[in-house]
C-alpha cells in the first residue's frame, strides 16, 4: 500500500502545506466554546441537508437540497415516492448513525456491512445484496443530469473483493493505531482503495463518503459534522473522477501512485473549511433574532467591554434590570457575549472570532 504513496518532493511539499491547514483550523476548532449555541445547530442541519443532496446527486438522484430538506421535514418511513427518495432516506439515516455513534463504530467488515445495509434499507431493488460483498462484476460510473452515464474505470473481480477488503481495513487500523502515517493520508487513502475495490454491487460512492466521515470524527476532525465535504465534491465532480482515474489506470502495477487523488481529497477539506468558516461567522454575527432591546445591550458591551452587569443597568435605565439580566443570559447561551469571573467581579465581553489565538 505505502508504494502508492511514493510521491514527489513537489507533491510532498503541497500535502504538507494542505495538512497544516486542515490541522490548524482542527485545533482553533477545538477551542471554540458553546457547541451547543443555535447557530452551531443550524450549520449541523445545513451540512447534513448538503450532504445528503450532494451525496446523492453525485450518483444521479434529481432531488435539490430544498427537495432534500421538505422530504426530511415530511418524512414518512413508510411509503417513499421513488428511488431517490428511498436512498435520500437511507443517507440520511446512516449519517445521523455515525454523527451520533462514531466512536462505538470500529473500522471492520462487519460495521461497513452493517452501514451498508442501513444506507439501503428503504432502497426496493437493493434488498438482495444489503450487506453483502458484490457478486457480480461492477464498474465505477459517472452519472450527469441529463441521464447520460460514462464507465469510470473496472474494479476489483468478484473473487478478490474478500481479501482486498480484508487487506484494507487491516492496514487502515494498523496505521492509524501506530500513527506511523499522518491520520489524513490514511482515511484518504483507505477511501481510495475502497472506491477501487468498489466492494458492493451498488452504494459505493456513497458509502465511501459516509465511511470519510466516520474515520476524520473518529480521528477528532470534529469539524466535518459542520461542514459538507460531499457538497464540495459534487461542485468539482469532473475533477473527483479524474483524481480517481490517475491512479486506477495503473492498478495492480508499481505505477499506481494516488498523488492527485490525495491532493484533491485534501482540497475537499480546506474547501469545505472555507466554507464552514464564512457561514460560521455569519450566523455568529447574524442579529435578525434579537429584539431591539437586545441589540442595544449588544452594541453597548462591544462598545465598552469589558462590563460589568451593573454597567448596562445604569447606561440602559430605561429597562429593568431584571429584563436585562435576562437579556445578558440569553445573550451569553447564544455564544454572542463571554462570561468571565464569578460573583461581583464578573464581567462580559463579546467572542473572540473563530480564528482567535
Amino acid at each position: 500500500m505505502e508504494s502508492k504513496l511514493s510521491f514527489s518532493f513537489k507533491t510532498n511539499q503541497e500535502i504538507l502545506k494542505k495538512i497544516g491547514f486542515i490541522d490548524s483550523f482542527k485545533g482553533k476548532w477545538s477551542q471554540l466554546d458553546g457547541k451547543n449555541s443555535k447557530y452551531l445547530q443550524e450549520l449541523r442541519m445545513i451540512a447534513t441537508i448538503e450532504s445528503i443532496g450532494s451525496s446523492t446527486r453525485i450518483e444521479g438522484s434529481e432531488m435539490s437540497d430544498q427537495d432534500v430538506q421538505d422530504f426530511i421535514n415530511s418524512i414518512k418511513i413508510t411509503a417513499f415516492k421513488s428511488r431517490d427518495e428511498q436512498e435520500v432516506f437511507g443517507y440520511y439515516d446512516t449519517l445521523n448513525l455515525i454523527l451520533e455513534s462514531y466512536n462505538s463504530i470500529k473500522l471492520t467488515e462487519n460495521h461497513i456491512h452493517q452501514l451498508h445495509k442501513t444506507l439501503l434499507k428503504k432502497s426496493t431493488k437493493d434488498y438482495r445484496h444489503r450487506g453483502k460483498y458484490k457478486s457480480l462484476s461492477n464498474k465505477v460510473v459517472a452519472n450527469y443530469p441529463d441521464g447520460k452515464q460514462k464507465v469510470i474505470f473496472n474494479t476489483t473481480e468478484v473473487h478478490l473483493v474478500p481479501a482486498e477488503m480484508k487487506a484494507a481495513i487491516d492496514w487502515a487500523n494498523r496505521k492509524l493505531e501506530k500513527k506511523e502515517i499522518h491520520p489524513l493520508i490514511v482515511i484518504g487513502t483507505f477511501i481510495y482503495e475502497f472506491l477501487s475495490i468498489h466492494p458492493y454491487q451498488d452504494g459505493n460512492g456513497r458509502l465511501s463518503r459516509l465511511l470519510a466521515t466516520l474515520l476524520l470524527l473518529q480521528s477528532g476532525y470534529d469539524f466535518v459534522q459542520y461542514a459538507s465535504v460531499e457538497h464540495e465534491i459534487e461542485n468539482k465532480k469532473k475533477a473527483y473522477y479524474k483524481a480517481l482515474m490517475s491512479g486506477q489506470k495503473n492498478r495492480y502495477s508499481k505505477k499506481e501512485k494516488i498523488d492527485t487523488w490525495m491532493l484533491f481529497f485534501l482540497e475537499m477539506l480546506q474547501n469545505a473549511i472555507t466554507k464552514l468558516e464564512t457561514e460560521y461567522e455569519a450566523l455568529r454575527h447574524k442579529k435578525s433574532y434579537l429584539n431591539d432591546r437586545q441589540q442595544e445591550v449588544l452594541e453597548f458591551v462591544a462598545a465598552k467591554e469589558p462590563v460589568k452587569i451593573s454597567d448596562v443597568v445604569q447606561h440602559l435605565n430605561a429597562y429593568t434590570p431584571y429584563i436585562l439580566k435576562k437579556d445578558m443570559r440569553y445573550l451569553v447561551d447564544e455564544g454572542l457575549l463571554r462570561k468571565m469571573g464569578r460573583g461581583r467581579a464578573t464581567i462580559y465581553i463579546t467572542r473572540p472570532t473563530s480564528n482567535a489565538k
